[in-house]
Parts: C-alpha cells; structure tokens; sequence
C-alpha cells in the first residue's frame, strides 16, 4: 500500500511510464524538455536511459520522484504508474509518498547531494526515521549496517564523519547506502561514476549488481557512457531531443541498432577490442533548439540519411520484433534505402 493508503496491484509492471511531456518556463520562452517519453520497468529489472547531456534523461526520472520545481517546470501530459498506483504531480512537488520509501536515488555529485553539516550516518538514518518509524538509535545502527553493505571500511567510525572526511568514491558508497535504506523497489542512479577514475567505476557498478541481486530491486541508470551501459542493462531506451528514439534489449540496442543516431553513439565510442577498432566519428551539428522544436524527426539536421519527410513529419514506432522498436522513417517501406544495409551490419549471428 502506497503512503496516501492507495493500494498497489502486485499485477501491474513495478513502474510503467506513458507519454511523459515535461515543460519549463526561461526568460527566453518555454523548453519543451521531455516530449512524450514510453517506458516499462519491472522487477528485478536494469534499464539504462543513454543520450547527449540535454536530452531529458534527468529530468524525466526527476518528474517521477518528484524533483522538478513547480513552477518553473509542470508536467503537461502523461502518467507515471507505480504498481498501478499514479505517482505524478502535475501541480506541485508531491513525491513523498514514493521518495525513499518506494524508489531510491543517487545523484550525480555527491559532495554537493549530502549536507556538510550533518555526519553521514545521521543522513542516512534520517529517511529510516521519516519512512520506516525507526528510533534514532536503531536508525543509526541500521545506518552503520548499510554501510558495511555498500563495503566501506570501519563503518561504525566512519558512520559518525561528515562529507568532507570521505572521498569521491566513499561518498557515492555512502549515497548508495542511503538510497537502499528503506529497501526500495527502484534504485534511481544519475550518472552514478561521474569523476570517478576506472577502477572506483568499477567498485561501484559491481556493488548496485551485488545490491540488486541481493535484493531484487529494480534499476534505472541515467548515463551517456555506453560502456556502463553494455555492462549493467537489461534494457536500453536512447533519447534523443526529448524522446525515447529506440529502444530494445542491451543485445538488440549494440548488436541490432535501428536509429541513425544509435548508430552515430556507437561510432563515437572507443573499444579496447581489437577486432572492432575504428577510426572514432564524431556526430556532426548540434542538437535542437528545444524552445521551437523541429516539426519532424528531431535528429533529421544531424543525420547523414535524412530524407524529405523527416523535417516534416514525426516518425511512428517501427517494431522490428515484440521489444525492440525505433523512430526512423528508414523503416518505411517506401524507404529509398534499406535499413539494413546502415544498421545491422556488426548483427551478431
């Protein structure tokens, strides 16, 4: 049962996000920032959202929690269902009832997420008092013990040091520990290795793996490192200006990609694999300008197969089987050129 006493339909997928469109008023007009973002997650589940900074993955997990500042922002369409329960405030910051409680969130830079003034233990007990009804006493243990989760050394000492005390690496542990604290459904993570060097990467992708199999909470990773990606995602939605372009399987999304601008991230990105060298191609241009966004396919300035229909109309979802669709007019029949021939030629066998 949700805290506002609506139950929850045990049936219904964890989270299912439909038509999201997500507005902010500037000094320079409106910034149409999400423009009608689709996406399931179920138990147990990782789905990574990968794109250009700019592109909506941040704010559209912030709608659902709650985050974004009513005014500037409003929510001006769509629905966010937790277990069937409607969880978006259109009108006002209203995520108490999910924030902590039901989903987890790390944020970007920790340093600047936690409060200098308070010890890490404290802050990491606090949502157990709020959520759960812990005694400050055993919130604190419970807090020593999280930290021993997310493998931090000498717990119980560092439990009572303040934020400046930890490094880069100890505070996202600690933002871990906080954001599993009242044993979430969905662990929200923002870029959760940003400035962090490869080794401490690692460390902390491989303790949210060993975290969600102990567990069984579900995933959502907001990040534009497809490395990350190919190592921790089930499934993968790619956004581009706002919307969801493709999306598909980790499998489908590397091995089978369907949207030029997949494509163009992919040739973007180094390898360490020696049969798959090639020369690094940067994708050309810049993306819209989301005060007056473009009629049509939202990439159509970008992209090197651009044809006349795409700066005029949206493309649909083209299926290309049960869970992985793309927004491209390639997949038209009418097409002048095969899709195949620019998409799928790394498909594995």
């Amino acid at each position: 049962m949700s805290a506002d006493g609506n139950k929850l339909n045990a049936d219904a997928p964890l989270l299912e996000v439909e038509n999201l469109h997500v507005e902010f008023d500037t000094y320079g007009g409106t910034v149409e920032a999400v423009r009608g973002v689709d996406f399931t997650v179920e138990q147990g589940q990782t789905l990574a959202i990968v794109g250009e900074s700019g592109c909506g993955k941040s704010v559209t997990v912030q709608s659902i929690m709650g985050l974004i500042p009513m005014p500037p922002g409003r929510i001006t369409a769509g629905s966010a269902r937790l277990r069937g329960h409607e969880v978006l405030g259109r009108n006002r910051i209203d995520g108490k009832e999910i924030r902590g409680r039901e989903i987890g969130m790390i944020f970007q830079d920790p340093m600047t997420s936690l409060n200098p003034t308070m010890s890490i233990g404290a802050q990491i007990a606090e949502p157990l008092q709020v959520h759960r009804g812990y005694s400050a006493t055993d919130a604190f243990a419970e807090a020593v013990h999280l930290l021993e989760m997310s493998k931090i050394p000498e717990a119980a000492k560092r439990a009572r040091q303040y934020p400046f005390e930890f490094s880069g690496g100890m505070l996202q542990r600690a933002m871990i520990a906080m954001a599993i604290s009242c044993k979430p459904s969905i662990l929200i993570a923002d870029e959760p290795t940003t400035a962090l060097d490869v080794t401490i990467q690692a460390q902390i992708l491989d303790l949210m793996q060993d975290l969600q199999k102990e567990t069984g909470m579900a995933i959502i990773l907001i990040t534009h490192d497809l490395g990350v990606v190919a190592r921790m995602a089930d499934e993968v939605s790619v956004m581009y200006a706002g919307r969801v372009v493709e999306h598909g399987s980790a499998d489908d999304v590397f091995y089978r990609s369907a949207h030029p601008y997949t494509v163009g991230l992919k040739e973007a990105m180094p390898t360490n694999d020696p049969a798959l060298q090639h020369e690094l191609k940067p994708i050309e241009g810049s993306p819209p300008d989301l005060f007056a966004p473009p009629r049509g396919c939202g990439y159509c300035a970008r992209c090197p197969h651009a044809m006349q229909v795409c700066d005029v109309q949206p493309p649909s979802d083209h299926f290309l089987h049960d869970h992985h669709f793309s927004r491209c007019w390639l997949h038209h029949e009418q097409a002048p050129i095969k899709p195949e021939t620019i998409y799928f030629k790394d498909a594995k066998a």
